[in-house]
């Protein structure tokens, strides 16, 4: 199910542009507007789940392939030596859309050299 206000569904079916790092039948990866790190990307399910929190036991698989995809992307993007992976859930959680998502943070930090 998708969302007719939800931008990340919008961005899903391609009403609103995105960079994008990766798409098959079930996921998006797309760089972060307003990125944190030198690579920073987020990779969500097309299908529309609110948030960690309403993922239901049937999503595992999906979930697993989107924790899956995020060592092989980060290289793609250039995180050779390592890179964040955050999931914000609900309001106090920092979660600012409410469509599942992980962000993926990485690339050169020199300040940390």
């Amino acid at each position: 199910m998708q969302l007719d206000d939800c931008i990340f569904c919008k961005i899903a079916r391609g009403e609103i542009p995105s960079s994008k790092v990766y798409e098959d039948d079930d996921v998006l990866a797309f760089r972060d507007i307003n990125p944190k790190a030198p690579v920073h990307f987020l990779i969500i399910p097309k299908q529309h789940i609110e948030s960690l929190a309403a993922v239901r036991p049937e999503d595992a698989a999906l979930l697993g392939k989107m924790i899956g995809l995020v060592p092989q992307l980060a290289r793609q993007e250039g995180c050779v030596n390592g890179f964040r992976t955050v999931i914000n859930t609900g309001r106090d959680g920092g979660q600012e859309v409410p469509h599942l998502h992980i962000h993926v943070l990485g690339g050169p930090q020199p300040w940390k050299h």
